[in-house]
């Protein structure tokens, strides 16, 4: 039986990362990329989110995967390479393995060492297809190495579930469609395969980014933590409270942290005072209608787009040809 093989591209440095959060944490809106919202304990309260009876999307994705998949496979390249974007645990991608026979799978996310576990058991369990772990942050743009297959060889099926194309502003949403129509290559029948979250009622919104429960708020203030470990400050996590609220003008949820009190938040350079009720802004989710995100994928240059949806069109899963 061949190993996954595994890539790390280039990551950013310490001194980077750390540069890029003091710079963003002292503009005057603060703000943090929602990427450093997962690491170890972040990823884990995630998963516990989807768990959550308020926390639909991942749930009505699957249910529409359930559902649709037989027609979906009409739809969709067979023994193709198989690129999944944001891979994870790769629990979503190998449930079209049947279904699709892929040739080749290969896994990105941030890191191989998210990859590695995951990645080892379904080359034990489908040992015939090759497989590739790739590490890299494809949040700026993605650009596939050599390694990954030419792109005229076979078709490309680029798998994006799970909504995260929300955490992008409508034009990064944009320029990041294009890198990946980009991706996908020259060979007939390659495209995108996506979940998006739809434009709903915006009480049922909030509830899912803000749950009875508190996981979510952990979860968002677990990232001062990380920031803490990263940058070098001293956030102060009872000083801050989670906020999430719908802005219905630009149909996305944001989520903030805001000073319960004064907070002074130190660094060994510098400081910075937040003022009570003073906010970080750390996530934005839009919500997109079937036509508005139709009429993005034609911009990003896919040709066309066939879309599954559940039967009270809260959430939806796009097939787009390249």
């Amino acid at each position: 039986m061949s190993l996954p093989r595994l890539l790390q591209l280039h990551q950013e440095s310490p001194a980077a990362i750390r540069a890029e959060l003091l710079q963003n944490l002292q503009t005057p809106q603060a703000h943090v990329s929602p990427k450093y919202l997962y690491d170890a304990l972040g990823s884990r309260l995630f998963e516990a989110i989807t768990e959550l009876p308020e926390y639909y999307p991942t749930r009505t994705e699957a249910a529409i995967f359930s559902a649709c998949l037989p027609e979906m496979t009409r739809h969709l390249p067979h023994d193709a390479t198989l690129i999944d974007l944001g891979a994870g645990n790769c629990a979503k991608a190998e449930r079209l393995f049947e279904a699709l026979a892929p040739r080749r799978y290969v896994a990105v996310d941030i890191s191989v060492d998210f990859l590695r576990a995951a990645l080892a058991r379904l080359q034990r369990e489908h040992p015939r297809i090759d497989m590739l772990g790739l590490g890299t942050d494809f949040s700026s743009g993605l650009a596939l190495p050599p390694e990954a297959g030419r792109a005229e060889d076979a078709a490309r099926l680029l798998f994006y579930p799970g909504s995260s194309i929300g955490n992008f502003m409508p034009h990064a949403a944009l320029t990041f469609l294009r890198s990946v129509h980009a991706a996908c290559g020259s060979a007939p029948g390659s495209g995108l395969l996506i979940g998006v979250d739809l434009v709903k009622d915006a009480v049922e919104l909030q509830a899912a980014y803000d749950d009875a429960l508190g996981v979510t708020a952990a979860f968002n203030k677990n990232l001062l933590l990380h920031v803490n470990r990263l940058a070098g400050t001293d956030f102060r996590v009872a000083d801050w409270q989670h906020v999430a609220l719908y802005d219905t003008e630009h149909h996305r949820i944001e989520m903030h942290l805001e000073a319960v009190r004064a907070a002074r938040v130190s660094w060994p350079e510098g400081a910075r005072t937040f003022a009570a009720g003073e906010r970080i802004h750390t996530e934005n989710s839009y919500k997109w209608t079937p036509a508005g995100f139709t009429k993005l994928l034609q911009d990003a240059g896919f040709r066309s787009a066939t879309v599954w949806t559940d039967p009270a069109a809260r959430f939806a899963v796009v097939w787009a040809q390249a």
